[in-house]
């Protein structure tokens, strides 16, 4: 394929991320591929941590901001008992503790206080920076650094299975929100510890695992063309935003960078889920991402792109 057309293709590649692999390998790879040199992803996945991984692809990497503020939903195992340093099966073992008090009751209570609005400690071996470095460099160091507590929210935590010392279940819960804080939080709360020892993440930016294609699909046919196949354009990737299709006058304002007037477009902002608006075209292909401004009676440009 010429570099010409590789450089013009762009959209959003959904790829199950697989076990043992950081998020900036799987880009390498993918890019290594494709040929293409502009791919970018909105979340980092820990590299024992499989599922759902959004990548965005030329222009796309433009969308990036729009999906890391999204919730996200998981699927674990907590495994009881045992605690590491790293909260989760990576880890050394710093202590083993009895779960022969732990019961089935006590699980389901435990988990309950942890739904809603909670405050959680950033693990000392995260990707998280201090002073510009990430946190697990001090840690393999001897001198991990220890960050304040964050708000965060957690929609719910559903119980799937309970075969101790072994807990599986599924979480909905805001960016930035650790899974391996929550499994050491809900063992200490039990009074035995825990660590995580499986994470695959099932949803996010309203994409689910059955959207994705696992990497070892496109390394097995490592063309273009494959991944091309599976693209999401990027006006269809924006879930949460209420489209607008544009008339020429509202084209031809947006190609030229003018001011868009809130009278120009007929919507009620107000019910929409986000604030937010994606104006496309006739041929569904995204002109602008904009929101409104009513203290100066206008839409604020937050990206616009000039199809070829």
């Amino acid at each position: 394929m010429l570099q010409k057309t590789v450089n013009e293709v762009s959209g959003i590649l959904i790829v199950d991320k697989p076990q043992d692999m950081t998020s900036a390998r799987v880009i390498s790879r993918i890019k290594k591929i494709s040929g293409i040199n502009k791919i970018g992803h909105t979340g980092t996945l820990d590299p024992m941590a499989t599922g759902v991984m959004i990548c965005t692809i030329n222009r796309a990497t433009r969308l990036s901001r729009f999906f890391l503020a999204s919730p996200k939903k998981y699927a674990a195992v907590l495994r009881l008992g045992v605690e590491t340093d790293t909260l989760d099966a990576t880890g050394s073992i710093l202590s083993t503790r009895p779960i022969d008090a732990v019961t089935e009751h006590a699980v389901r209570s435990a988990c309950q206080q942890f739904e809603g609005e909670v405050y959680q400690t950033p693990p000392a071996y995260s990707a998280l920076k201090h002073n510009g470095v990430p946190l697990y460099k001090y840690a393999r160091k001897g001198a991990p650094v220890v960050k304040p507590p964050r708000k965060v929210f957690i929609s719910f935590i559903k119980i799937t299975d309970i075969n101790l010392p072994e807990i599986r279940f599924e979480t909905e819960c805001s960016s930035g929100t650790y899974i391996r804080t929550l499994c050491a939080d809900i063992g200490n709360t039990l009074g035995c510890g825990g660590h995580l020892k499986m994470l695959k993440r099932i949803e996010c930016g309203g994409f689910s695992i059955h959207d994705a294609i696992p990497l070892s699909d496109i390394e097995s046919q490592p063309t273009m063309e494959t991944i091309a196949n599976r693209l999401v354009p990027m006006s269809d990737a924006l879930y949460g935003m209420m489209p607008y299709l544009a008339d020429n006058d509202l084209t031809e304002k947006i190609k030229y960078g003018k001011t868009i007037a809130l009278t120009d477009l007929k919507v009620d902002i107000g019910n929409a889920g986000s604030r937010l608006l994606k104006i496309i075209d006739n041929k569904n292909q995204l002109l602008a991402v904009v929101s409104p401004d009513e203290t100066a009676d206008r839409y604020n440009y937050c990206c616009v792109f000039h199809n070829p």
